[in-house]
């Protein structure tokens, strides 16, 4: 990585950008332990820009959670994204990683916006009352993630965009319903209200006093159960990655899904207890996710189901990438030839539209 500009203001030359890489790695180990883990499977030259985006997105949530933030924090934030953008990263090692990061993999701005409004959306403590308000949540501070990781890997097809950003709101949901009681304890709530009535519950006396019941237990279990459809329908976005990259991506979808399976077996009880994958569950699940870099040769149906639209709530991050480039992907003769069949489908598609 490389500094992006050579503007007198900017501090990213001034400074080490191995040193600044450094200190993204140090953010990321002592953040999400889940993401670590299966980032430490991604090859070099594509850990270095994930651990790069992962030390922002971890900077800008942490400004905003931050009990003594200043009112104007989220003007700051955004000021911030403009000067990366704009080649002159304000004087951290994240804003002066993830600048170069952006020129070298041409995300668009719209990416990172999106994850900044949702912050913003926590700040202004923004209440959802159906399973589509929480998608749209999620779609910004983890679908826009998802998407950015995307493009860092490699790819820009929409269809594999949409999976990506699902594999975010997947991972979200789950984060939500592990947390229920943490985030009750700091007057959040982000289970859908409309699941919490129709299970029995007021959601705004369950905030004033937060309990375990079999009634929230059944709200818990309807988000896992949304959340595990997101991720079968996430991993078939896993053929349009480089080869080395795959396994790194289904460790990360696998080792989240297993938080799931953690919090069924401790009886979806989230308020009391924290679902925890242990290390040694974590191995496996790194082992058992090599067999991705295997050839995919899906059946047609399940690569019709591959390159299914968005769903609503996560269209606008696929669109704000624009079309997929009409080149042949430099890869491995299977995966080249597993494009050109894709391409002649998608030209066929369009061919009995025209006609139609």
């Amino acid at each position: 990585m490389q500094p992006t500009s050579d503007n007198s203001h900017s501090a990213a030359h001034s400074a080490d950008p191995a040193h600044d890489l450094r200190d993204c790695l140090a953010s990321m180990r002592g953040g999400s332990l889940s993401f670590f883990a299966a980032a430490r499977a991604l090859p070099r030259r594509m850990r270095d820009p994930a651990c790069a985006l992962y030390a922002f997105c971890r900077a800008a949530d942490d400004a905003v959670d931050d009990p003594h933030a200043a009112p104007d924090v989220m003007e700051g934030l955004q000021q911030r994204l403009h000067a990366i953008y704009d080649g002159r990263a304000h004087d951290h090692p994240a804003d002066r990683a993830l600048a170069i990061v952006v020129q070298q993999h041409q995300i668009p701005m719209a990416l990172p916006a999106a994850l900044l409004e949702g912050f913003w959306w926590d700040a202004q403590g923004r209440t959802y009352e159906t399973l589509s308000d929480l998608h749209a949540y999620s779609a910004r501070v983890a679908g826009a993630v998802g998407t950015m990781m995307a493009i860092i890997l490699g790819t820009r097809q929409p269809w594999a965009l949409a999976r990506a950003s699902e594999l975010g709101l997947a991972m979200q949901l789950t984060n939500i319903a592990r947390d229920v009681g943490e985030d009750a304890a700091r007057g959040r709530l982000y289970l859908p209200r409309r699941w919490m009535r129709e299970a029995g519950l007021d959601p705004d006396a369950w905030l004033a006093n937060p309990q375990h019941s079999a009634a929230l237990a059944s709200v818990v279990q309807r988000l896992l159960g949304e959340a595990d459809r997101l991720y079968e329908q996430a991993v078939l976005g896993l053929s349009a990655l480089p080869r080395d990259c795959r396994p790194a991506i289904q460790a990360a979808a696998s080792i989240y899904a297993e938080i799931g399976r953690e919090i069924e077996r401790s009886g979806l009880d989230s308020v009391s207890r924290r679902a925890v994958v242990s290390a040694r569950r974590k191995r496996g699940l790194m082992l058992g996710s090599l067999s991705a870099a295997l050839p995919q040769w899906p059946e047609p149906a399940r690569r019709q189901r591959a390159r299914l639209a968005p769903q609503a709530e996560i269209a606008f991050l696929v669109e704000a990438c624009g079309p997929a480039p009409w080149t042949i992907p430099d890869r491995a003769l299977s995966e080249r030839v597993e494009w050109v069949i894709d391409l002649l489908e998608r030209l066929e598609q369009r061919n009995r539209m025209l006609r139609g």
